[in-house]
């Protein structure tokens, strides 16, 4: 088992068509989905920043005195970046690692103000530990990334008779998030961030397979990440609805390819991607469209959106609706009931 920033394979699925997409935004090209002529969604504004736009960059000018931010998975990669560029720009970024040893190791390796605390995303009693240690603070949140993932499963592996890789990178998250959910509607323009990726379109023609959640059926590697990152673009669907009529915000975003070391581990053949490969991007980069959608002033108020390149765009058709996102709600509600009010 492989544990990496959420969404740092962004770009290898499709074949050709994928490193098309990629070269093109990477040269500054419209960003577009293979197969989709428009992806820009309406109302909501363009940002000057674009593939090659770092975290530092993306929030030069911003005073993020007097925040305090969120990020899952801080101890390496773009979670470690994410906070590392918050921190700097004066937020009071709390970063959580699967250990606590972890956690302030990566948080006394950042300059500012950063406060360690222990997730393990598939032990629930940790996320109410930590949704607890969080309302103890006192402060509200204002915002959340969902960063932290696991990813590089050989084999099928379950928790609570679920394949872990839904577990960690949406079942986990949903739960912390609806626990602190009121802690981010008490922030004056909270905002809750969702790392998904765009390798969601290796989950099933489908969408989430309801009735394979174990994985126990035809377990493929690059089909449940793919559909742990569309249940993450779902979730962040669901929740903006939920949210209207209040000033905080939901959406999602892909980091791109990022060089986090992850594809000397990945099971999967890479023979033919090597023009792929040579494209990667520091997680400088990678942690841009966090930062961006975290904090930029010009998105308050815009929510259900998906981002990449710092920039809206529209995702595959299954992670657009409203119906299956709803459903993805209700499911992952019912599976945690236990650990909501605990």
């Amino acid at each position: 088992m492989l544990l990496v920033g959420a969404g740092a394979l962004s770009l290898l699925a499709g074949g050709g068509a994928a490193l098309a997409w990629w070269s093109r935004s990477r040269r500054g090209a419209p960003i577009a989905e293979p197969g989709r002529p428009t992806v820009r969604p309406p109302g909501v504004p363009l940002s000057a920043f674009g593939g090659r736009s770092t975290a530092e960059e993306v929030t030069d000018g911003l005073d993020l005195t007097g925040r305090t931010i969120v990020v899952t998975g801080a101890t390496s990669g773009l979670g470690l970046e994410t906070m590392r560029a918050l921190a700097l720009r004066g937020a009071h970024v709390i970063g959580t690692g699967r250990s606590l040893e972890s956690a302030r190791a990566a948080c006394g390796s950042v300059r500012g103000k950063t406060t360690p605390l222990p997730l393990e995303l598939t032990d629930f009693d940790s996320i109410v530990e930590l949704s607890r240690s969080l309302r103890a603070t006192g402060s509200p949140l204002d915002a959340l990334i969902c960063n932290a993932g696991v990813m590089g499963l050989r084999s099928l592996e379950k928790v609570r008779g679920l394949e872990r890789q839904f577990v960690t990178n949406h079942l986990g998250h949903y739960l912390l998030t609806r626990r602190v959910l009121d802690l981010i509607l008490a922030a004056p323009q909270g905002r809750v961030v969702t790392v998904s990726s765009y390798v969601m379109n290796w989950s099933s023609p489908a969408g989430i397979e309801w009735d394979n959640l174990s994985g126990e059926r035809d377990y493929h590697p690059n089909r449940a990440y793919g559909q742990s990152k569309l249940a993450n673009a779902l979730f962040s669907l669901e929740l903006a609805r939920r949210l209207r009529g209040t000033a905080a915000t939901s959406n999602s975003l892909e980091p791109g390819y990022v060089d986090t070391g992850l594809f000397k581990h990945y099971p999967v053949s890479l023979k033919g991607f090597r023009g792929l490969l040579a494209e990667k991007a520091p997680v400088t980069q990678g942690a841009a469209t966090s930062c961006y959608v975290a904090t930029a002033p010009i998105l308050a108020g815009h929510s259900g959106y998906h981002f990449a390149m710092c920039n809206p765009v529209v995702p595959i058709a299954r992670a657009c609706s409203e119906t299956e996102a709803r459903r993805l709600w209700d499911v992952s509600e019912a599976l945690v009931t236990s650990h909501l009010s605990a």
